[in-house]
């Protein structure tokens, strides 16, 4: 009879340190979760048209929110930024605080020098073949300490730095990184 309730004890005992253990690494997953959601990697999803044909409405992102702890945007990133205290956009970075933006006849100049955008050169074709420019001439325009100058991919539907202004550093969320969603179009941005 001594066997048998020692027995018990033993199992009870077994039973709550592995309930406890399961707890605890619960906790640890999900603190672990928030930290890297918090401080490092965030999923974000492509809410229009504004980043075609880069980014497709729909699709889902990884940003790296790491990044900009270590260095600041450079002309060419495609970040994720707090527009308003609701809504993010998603836009590629055009020029850094001290560059002058313009544009004169489709063709994007930063300090006076013209810029290639490979990523456009299947909008600019069409444009040209349709009869219009995609993007309006604007400019020059000098970006204030602190800001990013920022454009989507789409010129002709975009409401970026050309509407709502330079944007401050300070509301970048991070970079995008990573393509997860759909899967058939999984890709390194």
């Amino acid at each position: 009879m001594v066997d048998e309730t020692s027995s018990e004890t033993t199992k009870n005992k077994k039973g709550k340190n592995e309930t406890w253990e399961w707890i605890k690494a619960l906790g640890i997953a999900v603190v672990l979760a928030l930290i890297i959601r918090t401080f490092l990697f965030a999923p974000f999803l492509v809410d229009g048209s504004s980043m075609m044909p880069t980014l497709e409405n729909g699709e889902r992102l990884i940003v790296s929110k790491l990044i900009y702890y270590i260095q600041e945007p450079k002309p060419g990133d495609i970040i994720v930024f707090h527009a308003t205290k609701e809504k993010d956009y998603i836009k590629r970075v055009i020029a850094t605080e001290g560059q002058t933006v313009e544009m004169r006849d489709d063709q994007l100049y930063i300090d006076g020098k013209p810029v290639d955008e490979p990523y456009l050169k299947q909008y600019k074709e069409q444009a040209r073949a349709e009869g219009y420019v995609l993007t309006e001439d604007f400019g020059p325009e000098k970006v204030p300490a602190g800001e990013i100058f920022v454009m989507g991919d789409n010129r002709r539907n975009s409401t970026d730095s050309r509407v709502i202004g330079p944007v401050p550093v300070e509301n970048v969320v991070g970079r995008s990184e990573l393509v997860i969603w759909p899967l058939n179009k999984i890709r390194l941005n």
